[in-house]
């Protein structure tokens, strides 16, 4: 990124423009709505600027010496095992390295594991069993260069939506090109496919299967490829044979009909350059790990994996999960890509860190890590840079182990997530825009991320952390002077007796200069000697790191889903990514333009499902879970043919800090795959009900609110205000579940002060307020029996400045007679919101996306709204109406 920084001088008040590197061969300048909102976060606001121990404020040396003496206590009384790291996927390399060394190599366990567990740890496995190594075969270019793109299990236009404008510019420039999508959902990503399969949930290996066997029987495969370079292939076909060789069967067990199907099997046969690029949908699953080899499978049989255009692209949902898989970051590996498989990689690590006592065995997973500091087995757990108490499954569990655990240290740059606020120890750590150090993406390519401001002034980077306890450990070999040291040391320890073996290789990095580290282009994996520029894609030659150096095949028997629906929880949940939110919304949350798209958590469900529960569009409902029956998620529904019947879909996003119940990973049972230890976080069973409001009503207010008598609330981030929906449930015995209760709790709002008024209307069924100092707005509120209706973004522009008279008259009517609200915004790099772009077309008579992106600029930038945009202009063109 290049980054314009405005005002050093006052880091509170940067303002920062972030602008794409046109010269990175990732992007090429193309940043998505959150890269290119970054700089909105960079203020100081809610920020942790204080180490803290038990609520009071601490020096740093007193924090850590609080964490080490406990750490070592705990150490001394139950062994190294009883302690555990749980790390992140937005981790540095350099902070994870030190991490893994620590945990590793001197505190002697590898119960060190990260929350890409959560995103990718399948498609790992998957690899390492098929290639003898966790290597990304493809690069992003082969994106452009393939005749057919099979995206498997990824919202690509959602969740990665640079990678998506990719394939679209290159669909544009050639037509030919066929996209197929493969997802239970029709999401926005599906306006770019050519077919659009939606696949029953579970079934991604059955039609894999399917693929293979078909072309087996059109005699389509790689013949001299699967003699020379494989093993495994005739047991990996039998199955599929047996299983899946029948079309018909295979389109009834994946929900298909059958000439969509063949359609599938002809153009896989007929291209081979054929790239699948797979993700969540396949991971997140009890059985990822073979969804991934049948994906793997299906190119080792044609030859299709070392060219231009073609490979199996599992795509990571974090900017530096491959970071952490280079440093052995996963409890199941050891360091620079080896294992604790192999005795004689243990014995290489040790000596290379002249380790004094090193782990021997695979650590707990992550879902394993807190079901252990539940049982009592950890006693101490250190959370760097990431949210477990949301974004694992089974999540209240995970709180509740967390609350009863003897010491928990938690690092992070916010005060107040649901994670910090179950722990002992907090840290500050600086953030993006404030850490130097490398990070890599999907295509195995190592990039530098340099600082560029400076952070609060008691805030520290994590390996700073890591190493200074290290220190008061009493361990030596954490004496860092700069991350360009540990990325040398990093560097060294993969090429360390290499010699070819192992795929990960940046020995050709180990002696960069301090300068040379700071200059560094991107480059990708293997650096060494023979490839000194990097390599762009692997296995061209054929030879692969198993013991054979050939690829295998695995046989795939297809498991459905752990839990199946059943009368009482009739409804499959899936979950995932909204386009412009991330992870759990602890830094996006902070920016009006990010919540602007999509501000409320939802419950997507399809229309006849609706009709058979009684339910109405955008009422209020809550879910349970089979598997976790004492949380219920309450959120708003949104009925959509989208959706596909009997499923219903809910964000990942919200927690405790911006919703009262609406942790969706709350209701995810903690099933996970056998293999990898990945979270099923595409699958629960749940039944979903009316929440019976006694009232609704919306408040927008200068002031953060604590709305913790409400059985129901939703925060939003605004400018300059917070906005919340609130519903109090018939007969729960809120304290607010009355008129008089709730006149009285919102005529307390706003600051006091001399020129302090309240504006009233009040009738039986509904109130409405306002709180003014002067002219200034500090709050306005709804309520009533039906959610009432008012004009947010005309409300929301009123704190901008002083009230006119005609403003202020007709406040309490919650909208302005002649007043064009922008409507749910659709573009947030330009704001523009679907009323906006409405009228524009019928006056502008915009007919193409082109025109409106001339006329609005929407869609110009990211391109994440460009899917939403097209189907808008579709339908005003079809139904014309007057404005």
């Amino acid at each position: 990124m290049k980054i314009t920084v405005q005002d050093t001088a006052n880091p509170r008040a940067v303002k920062v423009q972030v602008l794409g590197d046109t010269a990175h061969p990732a992007n090429f300048g193309k940043l998505c709505v959150k890269g290119s909102a970054a700089g909105e976060t960079l203020d100081f606001s809610g920020r942790m600027l204080v180490p803290q121990v038990k609520g009071k404020t601490v020096s740093w040396a007193e924090a850590i010496a609080t964490v080490a003496e406990k750490f070592l206590q705990v150490i001394a009384e139950h062994g190294p095992d009883a302690v555990a790291f749980y790390v992140s996927g937005q981790f540095l390399t350099e902070d994870y390295y030190v991490a893994n060394k620590l945990m590793k190599g001197f505190i002697g366990s590898a119960n060190i594991d990260t929350n890409s567990r959560l995103c990718m740890a399948s498609a790992v496995v998957g690899y390492k069993r098929a290639f003898g190594a966790d290597a990304v075969p493809c690069c992003y270019e082969d994106l452009e260069l393939a005749d057919l793109i099979l995206l498997i299990g990824s919202n690509t236009a959602w969740a990665h939506p640079i990678v998506y404008q990719r394939i679209a510019a290159a669909k544009k420039r050639r037509p030919e090109m066929k996209v197929v999508v493969v997802d239970p959902r029709l999401t926005a990503t599906c306006d770019l496919a050519d077919l659009h399969l939606p696949i029953a949930p579970g079934t991604d290996a059955v039609l894999m299967n399917g693929v293979l066997a078909h072309l087996a029987q059109q005699n389509a495969l790689d013949e001299d490829f699967i003699a020379q370079h494989t093993q495994g292939f005739q047991a990996a076909l039998n199955h599929a044979q047996i299983l899946q060789g029948d079309a018909n069967r295979v389109a009834e067990s994946c929900g298909l009909s059958l000439a969509d199907l063949q359609q599938f099997y002809q153009w896989v046969q007929a291209s081979p350059k054929m790239v699948s690029l797979y993700s969540q949908g396949v991971n997140q699953s009890s059985s990822g790990v073979d969804k991934s080899n049948a994906i793997i499978n299906l190119h080792l049989a044609t030859g299709r994996i070392g060219k231009a255009g073609m490979g199996p692209f599992s795509i990571t949902g974090q900017p530096n999960a491959m970071g952490g898989r280079e440093v052995g970051g996963l409890a199941n590996q050891l360091a620079a890509h080896m294992d604790f498989s192999q005795p004689e990689s243990i014995e290489l690590v040790q000596r290379f860190w002249q380790a004094p006592k090193m782990a021997q065995k695979n650590g707990l997973k992550a879902v394993e890590m807190f079901q252990a500091v539940g049982s009592g087995k950890i006693k101490a757990i250190w959370i760097l840079n990431t949210n477990p108490v949301v974004s694992m499954p089974d999540a209240e569990a995970v709180r509740q182990a967390l609350q009863a655990c003897e010491m928990v240290v938690v690092s992070d740059c916010m005060q107040h997530t649901d994670t910090t606020e179950v722990a002992d120890v907090l840290l500050p750590a600086l953030t993006w825009g404030e850490i130097d150090g490398t990070v890599t993406n999907s295509d195995r390519t190592v990039s530098r991320q340099r600082a560029f401001m400076s952070g609060p002034e008691n805030a520290r980077a994590d390996w700073w952390m890591l190493c200074e306890v290290a220190k008061c450990m009493g361990f030596d070999g954490f004496d860092y002077s700069s991350v360009a040291q540990i990325f040398r040391e990093h560097a060294a320890l993969s090429g360390f007796e290499n010699n070819g073996q192992r795929a990960f290789d940046l020995s050709g990095l180990a002696h960069l200069t301090n300068l040379e580290y700071q200059n560094l282009q991107p480059m990708q994996w293997p650096v060494n000697r023979a490839n000194p520029q990097g390599t762009q894609r692997l296995f061209a030659d054929g030879c692969f790191y198993t013991a054979s150096g050939k690829a295998q095949f695995i046989a795939i028997t297809p498991q459905f889903p752990k839990h199946r629906p059943d009368a009482d929880f009739p409804l499959v949940l899936n979950t995932g990514r909204f386009r412009d939110q991330w992870h759990t919304m602890t830094r996006t949350g902070k920016t009006a333009k990010l919540m602007a798209h999509r501000d409320e958590i939802t419950v997507a469900m399809h229309p006849k499902d609706a009709e058979k529960f009684g339910l109405q569009d955008q009422q209020l409902v809550a879910l349970q879970g089979k598997a976790s029956r004492d949380y219920r998620l309450i959120a708003r529904l949104e009925v959509t043919s989208q959706q596909a019947s009997g499923q219903v879909f809910v964000p990942m996003h919200w927690n405790r800090q911006f919703a009262s119940a609406g942790k969706v990973d709350a209701l995810i049972p903690a099933v996970t795959d056998p293999l990898s230890g990945q979270p099923e976080t595409k699958h629960a069973v749940v039944k979903v009900e009316a929440f019976h409001a006694r009232w609704q009503g919306v408040i927008l207010s200068r002031q953060v609110l604590d709305l913790t008598a409400a059985d129901y609330w939703s925060r939003v981030t605004g400018k300059g205000f917070h906005r919340y929906e609130l519903a109090i449930e018939a007969g729960s015995g809120s304290p607010l579940d009355s008129q008089k209760a709730l006149a009285s709790w919102f005529e307390s709002l706003g600051e006091p002060d001399a020129e302090r008024q309240v504006l009233r209307y009040q009738q039986s069924d509904q109130f409405r307020f306002a709180v003014l100092s002067g002219n200034r707005l500090q709050a306005v509120g709804f309520i009533g029996k039906t959610l009432p209706a008012i004009e947010r973004t005309w409300l929301g522009e009123r704190f901008a400045q002083a009230l006119e008279p005609l403003q202020r008259r007709y406040l309490l009517a919650g909208k302005m007679s002649g007043a064009q609200d922008a409507g749910p915004i659709l573009c947030s790099c330009f704001e523009v919101g679907l009323h906006t772009l409405q009228e524009a077309i019928v006056r502008q008579e915009l007919t193409s996306l082109e025109a409106i992106g001339q006329a609005l600029k929407a869609g110009t930038n990211c391109g994440s709204c460009v899917p939403e945009l097209k189907a808008i202009l579709a339908q005003n063109l079809l139904t014309p109406s007057a404005v």
